[in-house]
């Protein structure tokens, strides 16, 4: 075992959700470790104990290799008493089953039946509706007299509405699901416990009441939604189980916009830190999709997803035992210096730009085109709105280990009219 880095402090402080509201530290965090120990043995106090992998390259053969690497065991970092919550309510350490905790042939069977709704054909089909809401948060900031809190005002809003859009969920409800997305993905931030302390698995179960109604209005009054499509799926002939139902509606409507907001907010972030960038991206809007990948990568809101080893391997001379968790590190592999010129210089003409913020392999994420669609629909309309753009005030990162981002952006603007 490769124990370069032994330090219980830094141990923690992979695990220790506070970490990773430092952007700067985080980061610091990581390049020590793919520097000094990229297969790095940890054990955080309260934690089952897991491998760290940090370098890209490492992290690409575990994501191939999904039969000797597999996903359902254990999917996310949680202390062990999160894990007894779960397994009191699910009867297992996971909280839902979607295609992020599945395995073949159970994961290709599930992410088919909705494989084309995030395909080109339908995604077109979205343009015009998407390019409306994009619209409309671009008229909220002209409204809004030159300031606001864009993660808070506009980024977390604008890809919320589109996800529920695809899903059929009415709008008056949108404000549920993003309080049930904090509460599964933040829990620990100050500002979401701030409503109260919640128990680990709780958002799921009270999403999955929510859409056991919501289901039961599709079948008898179907639309063109993802609701009506699911709400009696069926894969090898079968319905699927409620359970797993409501934990793919789960995946889409938490991860379907968390993950896009975190980087919608992340790369207006950069811009303001970077004018040249933003002056460049403005005066060239042909550059506009190079500038989302840097932005994406530069961003990573997915922090990490764990995969576990079926058989005894090597790697980096490390020796990993059949069930060993692994935490695939998607940031410090998008800041991996083997990879990526000058990795901590924001560019918008980044190119090539082999990011693993959307996972690789069979697990690449379902909503990427999506994802990348709604920041081209929102940025194209409103970089050639923006005179001038700085940050007004302290920018402050969620609390959270697993999927997050900013939370608080504070940006002072001038809008052309």
């Amino acid at each position: 075992m490769n124990a370069t880095v032994t330090s219980p402090t830094l141990d923690d402080a992979l695990a220790d959700s506070r970490t990773y509201a430092d952007d700067r530290a985080f980061h610091a965090l990581l390049t020590r470790l793919r520097h000094e120990d990229p297969v790095h043995w940890t054990q955080p106090e309260g934690y089952r104990p897991f491998w760290t992998i940090t370098r890209h390259a490492d992290i690409m053969e575990i994501e191939k290799q999904a039969e000797r690497f597999v996903s359902a065991p254990r999917t996310a970092l949680r202390s062990a008493e999160a894990e007894e919550q779960i397994r009191r309510r699910t009867g297992s350490v996971q909280p839902i089953r979607s295609l992020i905790q599945m395995d073949a042939p159970d994961h290709r069977h599930f992410r088919g039946l909705t494989q084309t709704w995030f395909g080109p054909k339908r995604l077109k089909e979205l343009d015009e509706s998407i390019g409306e809401i994009a619209d409309s948060f671009i008229d909220k900031m002209t409204q809004l007299d030159g300031e606001c809190d864009f993660a808070a005002d506009i980024a977390v809003w604008f890809p919320l509405r589109v996800v529920m859009l695809i899903l059929g969920v009415p709008e008056e409800d949108l404000g549920l699901m993003l309080k049930l997305t904090q509460q599964h993905f933040a829990a620990s931030d100050p500002s979401v416990a701030a409503e109260g302390k919640v128990e680990a698995g709780a958002a799921a179960s009270e999403l999955f009441q929510y859409f056991n109604v919501l289901t039961a209005e599709r079948r008898k009054n179907p639309r063109n939604d993802i609701v009506s499509l699911l709400a009696d799926a069926t894969v090898n002939d079968a319905p699927i189980s409620d359970f797993d139902r409501n934990s793919y509606y789960f995946l889409l409507a938490v991860a379907g916009h968390d993950t896009t907001s975190s980087s919608i907010s992340g790369l207006m972030h950069a811009l303001a830190e970077n004018p040249d960038q933003r002056e460049r991206l403005t005066a060239d809007p042909d550059l506009l999709p190079k500038a989302i990948e840097e932005g994406i990568r530069w961003t990573s809101p997915v922090r990490h997803f764990f995969r576990t080893a079926t058989e005894d391997c090597l790697l980096r001379g490390c020796e990993i035992k059949a069930g060993d968790s692994l935490m695939l590190s998607y940031p410090s592999a998008n800041r991996d210096e083997d990879v990526f010129d000058d990795p901590f210089a924001f560019r918008i003409d980044r190119a090539p730009n082999p990011h693993l913020a959307f996972g690789y392999g069979p697990h690449l994420c379902l909503g990427q085109h999506l994802a990348k669609m709604e920041m081209r629909a929102l940025f194209a309309k409103l970089l050639p709105r923006i005179e001038s753009l700085e940050i007004s005030g302290e920018p402050r990162w969620l609390e959270t280990n697993f999927v997050g981002g900013l939370k608080s952006l504070p940006i002072r603007y001038l809008m052309h009219r």
